[in-house]
């Protein structure tokens, strides 16, 4: 019998395997009150896709407690950086596209900074979701990752 058949035929007796999510925020970007979009919202989305395993909120040195609170709350870690948060946020998520037990990279973010990071995934075989605050956000994330989301904010 070949390989393929094979495959196939065990693939129909394994039980299904939940896809297992990472979940990189973009806190600057994302979690603006004039986007009106939430943490609980991202969430909901990004759960769509799979079950989340990591979850990092990145914020900057003026976030406040309230928020790193409410970060917590929601059962991601809040990543606090007196640099780049877009450098930090990218460096992890390139981190995680080795760790083979995740699946699928989400980058909640408006903007195309973590576009490398996104295209390593796919080339190491990840599926890829970008989570959007606004359809005219990150051109080049929209039309390179696997599935799209664009949230619609309370305003």
């Amino acid at each position: 019998m070949c390989d393929k058949m094979l495959k196939q035929r065990l693939k129909k007796l394994m039980p299904h395997k939940e896809n297992r999510l990472a979940v990189f925020v973009d806190g600057p970007n994302m979690l603006r009150k004039e986007l009106g979009i939430d943490l609980g919202l991202i969430k909901k989305e990004a759960e769509k896709f799979g079950s989340i395993k990591i979850g990092k909120v990145y914020l900057n040195q003026f976030a406040s407690n309230k928020l790193v609170e409410a970060v917590v709350n929601q059962g991601f870690e809040p990543i606090i950086t007196t640099t780049d948060v877009d450098v930090a946020m990218a460096c992890d998520a390139t981190e995680i596209v080795f760790n083979e037990a995740i699946d699928t990279m989400v980058f909640a973010t408006r903007d195309s900074d973590f576009l490398p990071a996104l295209i390593k995934a796919k080339n190491k075989g990840k599926e890829t979701v970008a989570i959007m605050g606004e359809e005219m956000s990150a051109a080049a994330l929209k039309n390179t990752a696997d599935k799209i989301v664009i949230l619609r904010g309370k305003k």
